[in-house]
């Protein structure tokens, strides 16, 4: 292998997980007699997991007296179908073939729980040579500590790691961490966030193999 990696977000970066997300909050909504809705509405809020798709089917935030218990129902109905319709974005798997062909390490590195990565990256018979989950270390991004964990995993220098994805809060988690910031333009943006163009990344990219030639 040689010293350099490619370190992933896993939701709507390296995986399009909205669908199973999408279809456990509407299993909710459903049980409270409302009508589902459609996964293209629910799409830009999967970034942010329970708190992003609770608010948006409920109106209710974090701080909301409500929101725990809807917090557990979710995560309850997301954990029994957790990866019947995620598949990896067009592109991304040829990505990750070019990656092993140049002999370059990758990774993942979520705000996602690791119950519930570990159980995709399985089921879609992902290799990564590294997994960094929510609750890996104390901090989730954008705190720059779960790619530094990452990076201290693979023995790499963080300044020899490329982090992609598809969020404002993964730019600034690499940038923290001192990695090659790469923002993608498919994926889960938050209307709030602007488009990936202002997000500060390194490189912008429109399709996973637009990646190869920044390598």
């Amino acid at each position: 292998m040689t010293d350099r990696a490619v370190l992933f977000d896993l939701d709507g970066t390296l995986a399009d997980t909205a669908p199973d997300l999408a279809a456990a909050v509407n299993r909710m909504r459903a049980e409270q007699g409302q009508e589902p809705i459609p996964v293209e509405r629910l799409r830009p809020f999967a970034s942010a997991g329970a708190r992003g798709l609770v608010h948006a089917a409920f109106g209710i935030k974090p701080d909301d007296a409500e929101y725990p218990a809807l917090r557990e129902a979710f995560l309850e109905f997301y954990g029994e179908k957790v990866c019947e319709h995620t598949r990896l974005f067009a592109g991304m798997a040829e990505l990750l073939d070019a990656l092993r062909a140049r002999e370059l390490h990758w990774g993942i590195v979520t705000n996602k729980a690791t119950r519930f990565t570990e159980r995709i990256v399985s089921k879609l018979r992902l290799k990564p040579d590294c997994v960094v989950c929510g609750d890996t270390t104390p901090h989730l991004k954008p705190h720059p500590a779960p790619l530094l964990h990452a990076a201290e995993e693979l023995r790499l220098a963080p300044q020899s790691c490329f982090f992609v994805g598809d969020d404002l809060r993964d730019m600034q988690a690499a940038r923290a961490a001192g990695m090659r910031a790469v923002a993608v333009e498919w994926g889960y943006h938050h209307p709030e966030q602007g488009a990936p163009g202002t997000w500060q990344a390194a490189v912008v990219i429109a399709h996973p193999m637009d990646l190869v030639r920044h390598l």
